[in-house]
């Protein structure tokens, strides 16, 4: 009879729009075959070049909600009117495979994420400072000001809440920002290769 896998470790990661996460997230995924990441699931509808399965599992508002009150999310949250979540399915496959899990979650879904329990690391990245988020929301050449202003202001809210996590990169450079990430994720293995205390505050 086969070993079964040790659990993987939860690491989540947050960040305002514009900060970089999404580059950053990437490449260190790409680059590492012990962490698996979990898909979330949303009521907002798909963008442009999305797809079902490998960037968010899509789900209409009356699903979504069917599965809340049957306690099929680990954790969700309302944002500007849509429903973000992490499936308890999804999270259970990637921590039973034996993998690190990676979770892309905003303040309110690390702090429900907290409250499972779980041997979980928190990272915020955040800009160097709010004009050169502004900079780059506006490169993008997506957004309206309108847009830019909300985002503005929930970073400014987001922001608010870096002490709460248990590491923050400021991404200046992103080749930095990538191996700052890196070395989080190699110092919390090795603490508990070496049966190190937990990294969570309670």
């Amino acid at each position: 009879m086969e070993q079964a896998a040790s659990p993987g470790r939860v690491f989540v990661v947050s960040a305002p729009s514009g900060a970089g996460k999404h580059t950053v997230l990437k490449r260190v995924l790409s680059g590492d075959a012990r962490l698996g990441y979990s898909i979330s699931a949303t009521t907002r509808p798909p963008r442009a070049g999305e797809l079902n399965g490998r960037d968010y599992h899509f789900l209409d508002r009356e699903t979504f909600e069917k599965r809340v009150s049957t306690g099929g999310f680990a954790e969700w949250a309302e944002v500007h009117g849509n429903l973000y979540g992490t499936l308890r399915s999804e999270l259970d496959r990637a921590i039973e495979s034996g993998k690190d899990v990676l979770l892309e979650l905003d303040v309110q879904g690390m702090r429900n994420m907290r409250r499972l329990g779980l041997d979980m690391v928190s990272v915020f990245i955040m800009a160097p400072s709010l004009e050169e988020l502004e900079q780059r929301l506006r490169s993008r050449g997506t957004d309206s000001d309108d847009v830019i202003a909300l985002r503005l202001k929930n970073a400014r809210d987001e922001i608010a809440a870096k002490d709460e996590y248990d590491h923050v990169i400021v991404n200046v450079d992103i080749r930095e920002a990538v191996e700052e990430l890196k070395g989080i994720i190699r110092a919390a293995r090795e603490r508990a290769d070496h049966g190190g205390t937990k990294e969570t505050s309670t």
